[in-house]
């Protein structure tokens, strides 16, 4: 039993599910997004989706949840959005866009100028005294996630001095240095 495919899915006001025998599509106000299924079959009444597995068998099982979880990142995408914040710390380590340019200095002996999808838009904040914040917003959470994690991968934050890109809020496990 999913316990989580079973949940129903309540759908906002301005947002239009759209099912096909292969594809959902999900429109709203900030996008629109498809997702090509199989194993499972949607059910639409009123404002709620309830997704519905075609058999107990382990393979539909291992699924039921995993649509449902997507398509209720679809639906959230389209009417909310998702917003992802990245801090940079080190010194002088700094964040600068330009349009759909993300320029970071990080440490490296040239600037890494990281070009960002047009659906995912970028924000820098540089504040005197405080680390340099990158704030990404988009409505599809996939893509959003693949963006912030090539990002964080251009300066891992190592655990000696806390230097890096992170999270904003992410707690870095500290080690010790060398003892003399």
């Amino acid at each position: 039993m999913s316990r989580i495919g079973n949940i129903p899915i309540t759908i906002p006001d301005g947002v239009v599910v759209d099912i096909k025998s292969d594809f959902i599509s999900v429109k709203g106000k900030l996008g629109e997004l498809s997702l090509p299924y199989n194993s499972v079959s949607f059910t639409q009444e009123d404002s709620t989706l309830t997704v519905n597995r075609q058999s107990e068998a382990k393979p539909h099982k291992a699924k039921h949840g995993l649509y449902r979880a997507l398509v209720n990142n679809m639906i959230e995408g389209v009417s909310k959005g998702f917003t992802k914040e990245l801090e940079l710390v080190g010194v002088g380590y700094r964040a600068s866009n330009q349009g759909q340019k993300l320029d970071l200095a990080l440490g490296f002996s040239h600037n890494i100028v990281f070009e960002i999808p047009s659906e995912v838009k970028v924000e820098t904040i540089s504040e005197k005294g405080k680390n340099p914040i990158v704030k990404l917003f988009s409505y599809d959470k996939q893509l959003l996630g693949a963006v912030v994690a090539k990002i964080r991968s251009f300066r891992k934050p190592e655990p000696y001095k806390g230097k890096g890109i992170k999270f904003v809020g992410e707690q870095i496990r500290r080690k010790a240095g060398k003892s003399a």
